[in-house]
C-alpha cells in the first residue's frame, strides 16, 4: 500500500511539472500575471507531491517490503534501521529519486524566498527549473521507477546493502553532495531567465549571487564528507584517489568557485555578465555530466551505481538537450550583453577574472583527464589509464598560479588601482615576501627528499596569501576608534571571503604535509609483537570476536606508546557481513589536529591459525585533519557571505518598488 502511493504521488510530481514548466512560461509570453503566479504554487505542490514519494520509498524500507524490487535488492531485515534509512539512496533508482526530490526543494524554496523579485522573473526561473524537473522525472519514471513490483522473486530477508555503504558516510555524504550538485540549477536557472528576458544587470547577479553561495557551500561539504568517508572506510589511508566519480564532483566544485567570484564582480561593478552566464551554464552541465558518468556504466569505480548503460544513453539525452539548449540560447543572446562600466588593466577585476580562467582551466584538466580513456576506448584507440600523475603535473603548478592571485585581489581597489594605493602595498607586499620565503625556506629545511623544494614554495606562496589577507583587514579597520567595533562593523560578505580564503589555504597546507610527511608500512604481527613508525610503538595486544546486528567480526585491540608513554588504543576490526558473506576492512584511528594514527587489519597469513601472524597496515599522517577543517571553514565563508544585510535590503526594497507602482497604477 505503502509503494503504491509512493509511486501514485511520483507520477502526480511529474504531471506537476509539466505544468510548472509550461504554465508560468505561458504567463510570461502572453502578460498573463496569474499564470505566472500560478507557477509559485505548482513548485511547491511538486516539493509535496515528491517529498511524499521520498518518504514511502523510505518507509518501504523501514517496513522490510520486499515486494518492492529496489528495497529487496538493497537491503535486509537484518540491517540496522538507520542503515535501512539511508538504503533509499544506496542504489541507482532510489539516488535519483533523492536527486530529483532535492530539485524539487530548490525549486519550493526560489518560489517561496523570491517573492519580492519582479514576477515575470520567477516565473521564467521556476519555469525552466520545471523543464528540468520534467527531463529527470520522465527518466525516472520510465526507466527507474524505484516503485517496481515483483512478488513472484519475493527474497525472504532481502538481499542486503553493499558493505562498503553500511558506513554513516552513507547517511551524510550523498545528501549534502546532492544539495550542492542539484542546488547549481538556480544559478543556472537565473542565468537562463536572464537570457530569456534580456535583463542582465547587476540587480540579476545580486539575485543569484545568495543561492551560488548556499550550492556551493553544500557541495563543498559534500565532496570533504566523501574524501572523509573513503578515507576510514576504504582502509587504504587515502584522502583522494583521482577516480573518475570523485572528479566527477570536483569539475562543477571548480567552475563553480569561478562562477561565485564572476557573479561578485558582475554585481559590484556590472560587469564580465557574459562570462557569468557561461559559467552558470558549465557548472551545472557539469553536474548532469557527472549524473551520466556515476549511472551510465560507462566506468569502473567504487563509488559508480552499476546501471544498464541504455538508461546511460537516456542522461546523456538530457544533458545535450539541456546543455545544447542553454548554449543556443546563449550564442543568440550573450553577445547582446554588455559591461556597465570599465576598468583597468591593473584592477580587482582583471585579478579575478584571471582567478576564473585558472579555475576554468583546472577544470578542464579534470574533464579532460576524466574523459580521455572513454573516449580512447569508443574510438578503439586502446584501452588508457589516466592516474595520478597526470593530474599532479598539471594541477600543483595551476595551484601555485591561483594562490599568487589570491593574495593580490583582495588587496587591489575596483577599477583602477590609484598611486596612493600602490605606494601603500609597497611595504605590506615586500614584508610579506619576505616572511614567506623565510617560512618556505625553514619547512624546505625541515622536509626532506625530492618533495621538500615543493612543500617549501607552497607554504610560502599560503604565507604570502595570509598576510595579505591580515594586512588588507589591519587596513580596513586602523580607522576605527574602537578595534573591535571596527572588526564587526565589517560586512558578512567580506568576512565570508576572508573565512573561505583562510579555509582554503588550510586545505592546501593539509594537502601538502600530508602527502609528503606521511609514513606507512605493511607488517605482519603475531599477538604480543610491535612495529615502530616514526616516533611512534604499535603493539599488537590481543583478538577477539564480536558479534554485530548483521556481521560478525574479529577485533584487534592496539595500543600505541610514544617514548614509552601510552598516547592511545586502537581496535581495528576484520568483519563479515552474514548476508553476502561479505569481508570487510574496519579501520582504526586515533587523530588530534596534527596527526593521524590509523591502523588496518587485513586478512590472516594462516587462515587456519587465527592466532597466527597478521597483516597489518599501520600509518602515521600529519595535518590530515586539516583538509576536511578547511574544507569546513570554506563552507562556513559561503554561508556567512550569504547571509550579508545587503542581499535582504535588496529584496526589501524590490519588494517596496513593486508594491508602490501597484499603487500608482503603473506595471511593476
Amino acid at each position: 500500500m505503502i509503494g503504491e502511493l509512493g509511486n501514485f504521488a511520483l507520477i502526480t510530481a511529474w504531471v506537476v511539472a509539466l505544468l510548472q514548466a509550461a504554465i508560468p512560461m505561458l504567463g510570461v509570453l502572453f502578460c498573463k500575471p496569474v499564470y505566472q503566479q500560478l507557477g509559485l504554487s505548482l513548485a511547491g505542490a511538486q516539493m509535496v507531491a515528491l517529498l511524499t514519494s521520498f518518504f514511502c520509498l523510505m518507509a518501504s524500507f523501514l517496513t522490510n517490503d520486499f515486494s518492492l524490487i529496489y528495497v529487496a535488492e538493497h537491503s535486509n531485515s537484518l540491517l540496522p534501521w538507520y542503515y535501512q534509512m539511508s538504503a533509499v539512496w544506496g542504489g541507482h533508482e532510489g539516488s535519483l529519486l533523492l536527486w530529483v526530490t532535492i530539485l524539487a526543494v530548490w525549486s519550493g524554496a526560489v518560489a517561496l524566498l523570491s517573492r519580492a523579485l519582479p514576477l515575470d522573473m520567477v516565473a521564467r526561473v521556476l519555469s525552466i527549473m520545471g523543464m528540468v524537473s520534467v527531463a529527470m522525472l520522465s527518466f525516472i519514471v520510465l526507466t527507474s521507477s524505484p516503485f517496481t513490483h515483483d512478488v513472484s522473486i519475493l527474497p525472504v530477508d532481502g538481499t542486503d546493502l553493499n558493505p562498503l555503504l553500511q558506513d554513516v558516510g552513507l547517511i551524510v555524504h550523498p545528501p549534502m553532495l546532492y544539495m550542492g550538485y542539484v542546488g547549481l540549477v538556480v544559478p543556472f536557472s537565473f542565468a537562463i531567465a536572464g537570457l530569456w528576458a534580456g535583463r542582465m544587470d547587476s540587480a540579476w547577479a545580486r539575485w543569484s549571487r545568495p543561492w551560488a553561495l548556499v550550492a556551493w557551500s553544500f557541495l563543498t561539504v559534500g565532496i570533504a564528507l566523501g574524501s572523509w568517508w573513503a578515507y576510514y572506510e576504504l582502509g587504504w589511508g587515502g584522502w583522494w584517489f583521482w577516480d573518475p566519480v570523485e572528479n566527477a564532483s570536483l569539475m562543477p566544485w571548480l567552475v563553480a568557485t569561478a562562477l561565485i567570484h564572476s557573479l561578485a564582480v558582475s554585481e559590484k561593478r556590472g560587469v564580465f555578465k557574459a562570462w557569468t552566464v557561461l559559467l552558470a551554464i558549465l557548472a551545472f552541465g557539469l553536474s548532469l555530466l557527472g549524473t551520466f558518468l556515476v549511472r551510465s556504466g560507462v566506468l569502473t569505480s567504487v563509488h559508480a551505481f552499476a546501471a544498464d548503460p541504455s538508461r546511460g544513453l537516456f542522461i546523456l539525452g538530457i544533458l545535450v538537450f539541456v546543455v545544447g539548449g542553454s548554449f543556443l540560447l546563449f550564442a543568440f543572446r550573450g553577445w547582446k550583453l554588455t559591461a556597465e562600466s570599465c576598468y583597468e588593466l591593473w584592477s580587482r577585476e582583471s585579478l579575478l577574472v584571471m582567478n576564473n580562467l585558472i579555475l576554468v582551466i583546472a577544470a578542464s584538466v579534470v574533464v579532460l583527464g576524466t574523459l580521455y580513456p572513454l573516449i580512447a576506448d569508443a574510438f578503439s584507440l586502446g584501452r588508457v589509464s589516466v592516474g595520478a600523475p597526470y593530474f599532479n603535473s598539471l594541477f600543483v603548478p595551476l595551484a601555485w598560479l591561483l594562490l599568487v592571485f589570491m593574495a593580490i585581489a583582495p588587496v587591489t581597489a575596483w577599477k583602477r588601482q590609484p598611486e596612493r594605493l600602490r605606494q601603500q602595498l609597497l611595504f605590506p607586499v615586500i614584508s610579506v615576501i619576505m616572511t614567506a620565503i623565510l617560512v618556505g625556506c625553514g619547512l624546505w629545511l625541515w622536509v626532506t627528499g625530492k618533495h621538500a623544494a615543493m612543500t617549501g614554495l607552497t607554504a610560502g606562496l599560503c604565507i604570502w596569501v595570509l598576510g595579505l589577507l591580515l594586512w588588507d583587514l589591519f587596513f580596513k579597520v586602523k580607522t576605527a576608534s574602537n578595534l573591535f567595533m571596527g572588526l564587526i562593523r565589517l560586512s558578512r560578505s567580506y568576512w565570508g571571503m576572508v573565512i573561505a580564503h583562510v579555509g582554503l589555504l588550510v586545505v592546501i597546507m593539509g594537502i601538502t604535509l600530508t602527502t609528503h610527511l606521511s609514513i606507512e608500512r605493511d607488517v605482519a604481527l603475531k599477538q604480543g609483537q610491535t612495529v615502530s613508525l616514526a616516533d611512534y610503538q604499535f603493539r599488537f595486544d590481543s583478538l577477539q570476536v564480536v558479534q554485530g546486528e548483521n556481521y560478525d567480526a574479529t577485533l584487534a585491540t592496539f595500543s600505541v606508546r610514544k617514548h614509552g608513554q601510552l598516547v592511545g588504543m586502537l581496535y581495528p576490526e576484520k568483519r563479515i557481513y552474514v548476508a553476502q558473506n561479505s569481508p570487510m576492512t574496519e579501520a582504526a584511528i586515533d587523530g588530534n589536529l596534527f596527526r593521524d594514527l590509523y591502523v588496518a587489519l587485513g586478512d590472516p597469513l594462516d587462515r587456519h591459525d587465527m592466532n597466527g601472524a597478521w597483516a597489518v597496515r599501520v600509518y602515521c599522517k600529519p595535518f590530515v585533519r586539516w583538509l576536511w577543517l578547511g574544507a569546513l571553514c570554506m563552507a562556513l565563508g559561503g554561508i556567512l557571505a550569504m547571509s550579508d544585510r545587503r542581499y535582504r535590503l535588496a529584496k526589501r526594497l524590490e519588494k517596496r518598488i513593486r508594491l508602490d507602482a501597484k499603487n500608482m497604477g503603473d506595471t511593476p
